[in-house]
C-alpha cells in the first residue's frame, strides 16, 4: 500500500493511492495515518478495502509528512561506503546517530528553506525506515518484522552549523523544512528488498546524487536493531538510514544550495521530491 496524508499544511487528511495510481480519500474510515494506522492491525483493516469503493480526491493536492505525529527522527551518519570515502573518512564500525527536531518534519512538495546567514545548505538522500511496532533490544532477525514501511527522505542539512560551530550535528539537521518526507509511505509487503534500492537526486536539472542501498556499511535490519538497543523504538518513529556518495560538502569546490535553486530526488518504489530552494 501507498499511504499518504494531503491537504493545506496542519489540515492534512487521510489518503492511499491504488494500483492505477489514483488518489482515494480515507477520510470516511480514519481520521488520519497515525501509528495506529500503520501498525500490523490498522494494515489489515486497510488491506480489507474494497479502494475502488472510496472517493478519488480531485486535481492534485499538496501532499504532506505521510505519518502524522512523528515522535522522534533518528538519522544515521556515514552509512555508505562511498560517501565515507568522499568525506575522507574511516569506515565507523558501529552504526554514528544523530538526531533532528520534528519542527524540521515537511512535505514533499514543500519550499527548502535557507536562512539568512547560512552559507552551506546542502542535500542528501536518504531511505526513510518507519517503525510500525515497538521495538526493544531487538534481534537482526526480528528487526524488519518491526518496520511498518519506507519513505524518501532528504535529510538537509547546513555544513557550517553542523560541523563549524562546535557540540552535536543536532543543530545543523534541524531548522524547518530539513527534512522532508514523502510523497507516500510505502508498506514493508511492497519493499521486500530494502537493499537493493536506487537513488537519486538532482539540483537545477543536474545529477548530484546516485546510489544504491546495497552500498549501506549497516542495512535496514543491522540499523534497527542496534538503535532499538539504546532507545525503545514507538509506532511512528522515522529512522533515516544515511545518504550515498555525491553530497555537495564532498565536491570540489564544494557546491551548496542557494535560493532559486531547485532540488528533485527519488528512491525505487517510494517515488520523487521536488523543492524550490528560497530564502527563509
Amino acid at each position: 500500500m501507498k499511504l499518504v496524508r494531503y491537504g493545506a499544511p496542519g489540515q492534512e487528511l487521510p489518503g492511499i493511492i491504488d494500483e492505477a495510481g489514483v488518489l482515494r480519500s480515507l477520510s470516511p474510515l480514519v481520521a488520519d495515518i497515525t501509528a495506529a494506522i500503520i501498525a500490523p492491525a490498522g494494515q489489515r483493516m486497510l488491506r480489507a478495502l474494497d479502494l475502488s469503493r472510496l472517493p478519488a480526491v480531485a486535481g492534485s493536492p499538496r501532499l504532506g509528512v505521510p505519518v502524522a505525529g512523528i515522535r522522534q527522527i533518528v538519522a544515521v551518519g556515514l552509512n555508505y561506503r562511498q560517501h565515507a570515502e568522499e568525506a575522507k573518512m574511516a569506515i565507523p564500525a558501529e552504526p554514528m546517530l544523530f538526531s533532528k527536531a520534528i519542527s524540521s518534519l515537511s512535505g514533499p512538495g514543500d519550499d527548502i528553506l535557507v536562512r539568512a546567514g547560512s552559507q552551506k545548505t546542502d542535500w542528501e538522500v536518504e531511505l526513510g525506515i518507519v517503525i510500525g511496532t515497538e521495538a526493544e533490544c531487538v534481534s537482526e532477525a526480528d528487526a524488519l518484522s518491526h518496520v511498518a514501511g519506507y519513505c524518501n527522505v532528504n535529510d538537509v542539512s547546513e555544513r557550517a552549523w553542523q560541523l563549524e560551530k562546535g557540540g552535536q550535528f543536532f543543530k545543523g539537521k534541524s531548522a524547518r523544512s530539513f527534512c522532508p518526507v514523502g510523497p507516500w509511505l510505502a508498506t514493508a509487503d511492497e519493499i521486500r528488498r530494502p537493499q537493493e534500492l536506487a537513488l537519486s537526486l538532482s539540483v537545477n536539472g543536474k545529477v548530484m546524487q546516485t546510489g544504491n542501498t546495497a552500498d549501506m556499511i549497516f542495512g535496514v535490519p543491522q540499523l534497527v536493531s542496534y538503535i532499538s538497543h539504546y532507545m525503545t523504538l514507538m509506532p511512528g518513529d522515522l529512522i533515516i538510514s544515511g545518504t550515498p556518495a555525491g553530497v555537495g560538502l564532498g565536491m570540489v569546490p564544494p557546491q551548496f544550495l542557494r535560493a532559486g535553486d531547485t532540488v528533485t530526488h527519488s528512491i525505487t518504489g517510494l517515488g520523487e521530491q521536488h523543492h524550490n530552494v528560497v530564502l527563509y
